[in-house]
């Protein structure tokens, strides 16, 4: 059946890093893939989670199936992690969480929740935003629209445009919403702008979509979910996509969650008895160990504490690629200003060079970098930020 059918084409990011397996350069740089790596460029597993592992190996009784929505004590140290402990929304039972394969599956079994009851609805989502977004919705029968976010002259967000764009946003109609370290631009929203985006949601009546990947890797755990409490008060339906994928390094275990908040513990039942519909016609149910493990580390207070400090060293190594990087191309002579990348928070980078760059340093360089220019930053080493700077400044003289 497949003679006539031509090849897909290569995931933009994932076919990167294929292209980048096979090349033979010693001094290959992969800035792409989004993928946490140490120091020593590798991807590491926590001390909390080998911690967890280890008392999760000695004690676990059996492998049978979870139930439909996961481990319900993972859900409810998600919920406490996304809004608080003391969170009005987690004490009312506003708030129903299914465990999911990753923040993709989440994405993906709440756009087949959504498509079912909202099938006329638009899906919006930010210019420029993480390339499988569109793709996940798109697979879900959505039509999708972008609005205003990233103003390429100022390397800010265009806030005014972003405004005006959700007031322009049909009620009924639903918007995607990084909760913190915008992927790809690095760059987030104030606290002030998010109260003006709630303000627009509430009053436009279309229905929020938190994908919240990144927490902790903005200015922490706590700090991060700002937005995602903002939310919660507010007393609307709205949904939230978590993963433990970054800040627990949990790439390989699939570890996410899909949470709906309702204006009443009546109305998240309800949610919750049609998301159950829709994954047991889809996985059935989620993958055990990496959920498990996660709910150890949130239930221990030492493996917690243990938890806040490496996500704080992940942090802050980014943040220290991001200076060694602006400094190391000034330190150069480039003339073009790279100090907003300084300013961006999380992982990425929207990093201002050209495809043509972009092509010049993976054909001559073997650094590869995603076409637009976003760089994943913790791809940085002390090891290669030389040669990553030096190659950087060579092609911009081309």
């Amino acid at each position: 059946m497949w003679k006539e059918i031509d090849a897909a084409p290569a995931d933009a990011i994932l076919g990167l890093t294929e292209a980048f397996k096979k090349d033979a350069n010693p001094s290959k740089v992969n800035l792409g893939v989004g993928v946490y790596k140490d120091d020593q460029g590798t991807t590491p597993v926590l001390k909390c989670i080998k911690a967890a592992e280890k008392a999760l190996i000695e004690t676990q009784a059996t492998k049978g199936y979870l139930p439909i929505s996961g481990d319900p004590a993972y859900a409810a140290n998600v919920q406490k992690l996304l809004f608080g402990a003391d969170s009005e929304v987690v004490a009312s039972g506003r708030a129903a969480t299914i465990q999911s394969p990753g923040g993709t599956g989440a994405l993906r079994v709440g756009a087949d929740l959504l498509k079912k009851f909202k099938p006329d609805a638009t899906l919006w989502v930010s210019a420029p935003t993480w390339a499988n977004h569109k793709g996940i919705f798109a697979a879900a029968g959505f039509a999708i629209n972008d609005y205003i976010y990233y103003n390429p002259a100022t390397k800010g967000v265009d806030f005014d445009g972003m405004l005006s764009a959700l007031e322009a946003v049909p009620a009924g109609d639903i918007v995607l919403l990084h909760v913190c370290c915008h992927n790809p631009t690095g760059i987030d929203l104030s606290a002030d702008q998010w109260d003006q985006v709630l303000a627009v949601a509430v009053s436009k009546g279309w229905t929020p979509f938190l994908d919240f990947a990144y927490q902790g890797f903005g200015d922490g755990l706590e700090a991060d979910r700002d937005a995602a409490e903002k939310f919660a008060a507010a007393g609307i339906d709205f949904l939230v996509a978590s993963s433990f994928s970054k800040n627990m390094a949990l790439y390989n275990e699939r570890t996410g969650a899909l949470t709906l908040v309702s204006p009443t513990a009546e109305e998240a039942a309800v949610a919750m008895s049609h998301v159950k519909k829709t994954i047991r016609v889809n996985y059935s149910n989620p993958p055990a160990h990496g959920g498990l493990a996660a709910r150890a580390v949130l239930e221990d207070s030492a493996l917690y504490e243990q938890w806040v400090g490496e996500v704080a060293e992940m942090r802050e190594r980014i943040k220290a690629m991001r200076t060694a990087l602006v400094d190391g191309l000034a330190s150069r002579g480039v003339e073009q200003d790279f100090s907003y990348i300084k300013e961006q928070r999380g992982m990425f980078s929207l990093s201002g060079l050209s495809d043509e760059v972009v092509a010049w340093l993976r054909e001559n360089k073997s650094i590869y970098i995603v076409k637009g220019g976003r760089i994943n930053v913790a791809g940085l080493t002390s090891a290669n930020i030389d040669y990553v700077c030096d190659a950087i400044a060579e092609a911009l003289k081309v």
